[in-house]
C-alpha cells in the first residue's frame, strides 16, 4: 500500500473522488485516491474502500469497471452514485435509466437508522446528481433509505459492511453527509485520526524545497486567494529572495483591481514583485472571439507569453526559474485532468502548453490538491491577512468569461419549447421562455452547453427553486434558470453581435463594483461565497442584460443560489440599471449542478 491511506477512494471521474478525500481529511484521516485499474493487492492493507461518483452509465461500453475480487477482500465498501450503481451491478443487481433525472436536493426517508445512518433524523435532505438508478438489488442487500423518485436511494448488505448511496454525502448540501462519512470511517471501518493541516504544511514545505533545489520560482500572482496562499507557502519554504511575483493586468480585472493587489502585496512585505499592463495584447488576441473554450485557451496561452516576455525584460534565465501557479483541485478536475473525468471547461492554467510544462517538471503547483476551504485554512496557518484569504474567488480569465459574446447569429430554439416551459411552471405562478444565448453547465457530471430559461412573476425564492429544479431536470435543452428582477416584464430581447470590447468590460466593471460594495456594506462578504456579475449580448431597453449570480458554497464543486433579501436586491438592481449600458437585471436561481457557478 502506498503511503498510509486508511481509506482508499476509487476515482471514476468528475469531481467526487477528491472531494470525498477532502471530507475524509476533515475528519482527521488520511485517504488515498487510486484509479479503478489499481491492482487488488494494493488495496489489501486499507481499512475501507469508497467508490466515487462519475460521469458514466454502468452499461456504457467505455465506462470504468472494478475487479470483482475487490468485494472479496473483506473490507467495508461504500459506493456513491456511480459507485453505488457499479457495486450493485457487479454483485448481481440491476441498473436502469431513471424515470426522472435528479439534480439538486431531495428528501431522504431513512428506513433503518443504524450503521451508516446512526444518529441521523428519520428524514434528511440529500444532494442528488444522477440519471440512472438501481432497480433491482443484489442478493443480501436491503433498502435502508428512499426518496420520492428513487426507491433504492440507500441500500446495504450489513453482514458484509457493503453500502450504496445514490446521493452524495460528501457535498456541503447534504447536511448530514459528514455524519454518514464519520459513521462509515470510524464506526464501520475502525479508522484512527492521522491527518492535519499542520502536518500537510510541514510535508509541503519539504516537498517544495526538494523540487525547486537551487532554482527559483516565478509566480503569477493574481491577488486572489489561491495565488496569495501559494505565494505565502513558497516564501515560507524558500525564503522571499527565491520567489518573484508578477501580476498581469489583462484588462479583464475588477475596477481598480490591479492597483489594490499591488497595495495588498506590498502590505504583506512582498518586494520582488511588479505589475504589467498587458491589456492591449489580450483585447487584440480576443478580438471577435465568442466561443467560451476558445476564449479560455487564448487567455491561458497569453499568460505564458507575457510571463516569458517579462522574464526576458528582467534579464532572468528561464533555465534557472520554475513557473509557479496557485492552481487548486477544482481547476484540474473540470479540465478533465484525471483519466475518467469529463471536461466541463478548460481553466486558463490547464491549457495544453501548461500541461506539457507540468509533465516536463517546469511548473510548481504547491496547492493543486486542495479545495478553497482548505486553501483558506492553510492561509490562516501561514499568518496571511484575513481580508486577503477571505476575498471572493475570481477566475483567472476574469471578466472575460463573465462577459458573454456572440457573432449575432440566432441561437436555434425549438419553436415548441417556450410553450412547454410555460406550461411546466404555470402552477408555480411564473411565465417562462428560453433566452437566445447559451451557457456552460454540468449535468450528470458532464459538460452541457444549453439555454437559460427566464422566469417572470412574483419574487418567491422557494417557488423559484422549485421551478428551476423542475425545468433543468425535465428539459435537456436548458441547464439554467434566471429570474427577471428589473423590469418585472422584460419584453422583447434581441441577440446582438458583441465581443470583448473595452466599453462592454467597463460596463461590467461598474456593475460588478456596485455589487461588491453593496454586499460589503451589508456585511455579506463571508455569507455569500462568490458573486459573479454576468453581461449578456442581449439588447433590451437600449442596453444589455446583466445577470446577478450569488452562490453559497465551500469548495465550488456544488453550490446553491443565494436567496437575497428583497430590499438589498432592489438596491443593487436599481444602481446597476442606472448605468447607461444596462437595460435589464436578471438573477440566476440555478444550483450547481446543473449550472456551473460561472456562465462560461
Amino acid at each position: 500500500m502506498r503511503k498510509k491511506g486508511q481509506i482508499v477512494v476509487l476515482d471514476f471521474g468528475a469531481q467526487y473522488a477528491h472531494l470525498i478525500a477532502r471530507r475524509v481529511r476533515q475528519l482527521g484521516v488520511y485517504s488515498e485516491i487510486v484509479l479503478p485499474e489499481e491492482p487488488i493487492e494494493n488495496l489489501q492493507n486499507c481499512r475501507g474502500i469508497i467508490l466515487s461518483g462519475g460521469p458514466y452509465g454502468v452499461y456504457e461500453e467505455a465506462s470504468p469497471k472494478v475487479d470483482g475480487k475487490l468485494f472479496e477482500l473483506g473490507k467495508p465498501v461504500l459506493g456513491l452514485c456511480y459507485g453505488h450503481q457499479l457495486m450493485s451491478q457487479a454483485l448481481g443487481g440491476k441498473v436502469e435509466r431513471g424515470r426522472v433525472k435528479e439534480f439538486g436536493t431531495a428528501e431522504l426517508e431513512i428506513v433503518k437508522r443504524k450503521g451508516l445512518f446512526e444518529g441521523l433524523k428519520r428524514k434528511e435532505i440529500v444532494w442528488m446528481s444522477h440519471g440512472d438508478t438501481v432497480k433491482g438489488l443484489p442478493k443480501g442487500f436491503e433498502v435502508i433509505g428512499k426518496t420520492e423518485d428513487c426507491g433504492n436511494a440507500a441500500i446495504a448488505d450489513l453482514s458484509r459492511n457493503f453500502f450504496g448511496l445514490q446521493f452524495h454525502p460528501e457535498v456541503t448540501h447534504t447536511p448530514g453527509g459528514m455524519k454518514i462519512l464519520e459513521n462509515f470511517i470510524f464506526n464501520v471501518c475502525g479508522c484512527e485520526k492521522d491527518w492535519s493541516i499542520e502536518g500537510f504544511l510541514e510535508e509541503k514545505v519539504r516537498e517544495i524545497r526538494e523540487k525547486v533545489g537551487e532554482k527559483k520560482v516565478f509566480l503569477l500572482a493574481s491577488g486572489g486567494v489561491d495565488s496569495t496562499v501559494a505565494l505565502g507557502l513558497l516564501n515560507k519554504a524558500l525564503g522571499k529572495e527565491k520567489v518573484y511575483s508578477l501580476h498581469v493586468d489583462t484588462g479583464f480585472m475588477r475596477k481598480d483591481e490591479s492597483k489594490k493587489v499591488k497595495q495588498a502585496l506590498e502590505g504583506m512585505g512582498v518586494s520582488s514583485f511588479h505589475v504589467v499592463d498587458a491589456s492591449g495584447g489580450y483585447f487584440k488576441d480576443l478580438e471577435e472571439k465568442f466561443e467560451p473554450e476558445e476564449k479560455r485557451k487564448i487567455i491561458g496561452n497569453k499568460f505564458l507569453e507575457v510571463q516569458r516576455q517579462e522574464l526576458e525584460k528582467l534579464g532572468l534565465n528561464p533555465e534557472e526559474w520554475i513557473l509557479g501557479q496557485g492552481t487548486i483541485y477544482p481547476d484540474t478536475i473540470e479540465t478533465a485532468e484525471t483519466k475518467h473525468a469529463a471536461k466541463i471547461k478548460t481553466h486558463h492554467n490547464r491549457v495544453p502548453v501548461i500541461k506539457a510544462m507540468i509533465e516536463a517538471g517546469k511548473i510548481l503547483e504547491p496547492i493543486s490538491q486542495l479545495y478553497k476551504d482548505e486553501v483558506r485554512e492553510l492561509g490562516e496557518k501561514l499568518g496571511l491577512p484575513h481580508d486577503m484569504i477571505w476575498r471572493h474567488p475570481f477566475p483567472g480569465p476574469g471578466l472575460a468569461i463573465r462577459c458573454l459574446c456572440s457573432d449575432g447569429k440566432d441561437e436555434e430554439i425549438d419553436s415548441g419549447l417556450d410553450k412547454r416551459l410555460k406550461e411546466a411552471v404555470k402552477s408555480l405562478g411564473f411565465k417562462a421562455r428560453a433566452l437566445p444565448v447559451k451557457s456552460v453547465g454540468v449535468q450528470g457530471d458532464s459538460r452541457t452547453y444549453a439555454h437559460p430559461v427566464m422566469l417572470e412573476g412574483k419574487l418567491d425564492w422557494r417557488a423559484l427553486e422549485k421551478a428551476s429544479t423542475l425545468l433543468t431536470n425535465s428539459f435537456p435543452e436548458v441547464n439554467r434558470c434566471v429570474y427577471a428582477v428589473k423590469p418585472d416584464e422584460v419584453g422583447s430581447l434581441e441577440l446582438e453581435e458583441a465581443y470583448l470590447s473595452r466599453e462592454r468590460i467597463r460596463d461590467l466593471q461598474e456593475a460588478d463594483d456596485i455589487v461588491m460594495k453593496a454586499i460589503e456594506g451589508h456585511g455579506l462578504m463571508e455569507e455569500i461565497w462568490q458573486f459573479p456579475t454576468i453581461l449578456l449580448p442581449l439588447k433590451v431597453n437600449g442596453g444589455e442584460v446583466a445577470v446577478l449570480r450569488p452562490v453559497l458554497s465551500k469548495e465550488a464543486m456544488t453550490a446553491k443560489f443565494y436567496p437575497m433579501e428583497e430590499d438589498v436586491l432592489q438596491e443593487i438592481a436599481e444602481k446597476i440599471l442606472a448605468l447607461e449600458g444596462i437595460g435589464a437585471i436578471l438573477y440566476d436561481v440555478t444550483h450547481k449542478p446543473p449550472g456551473t457557478i460561472e456562465w462560461e
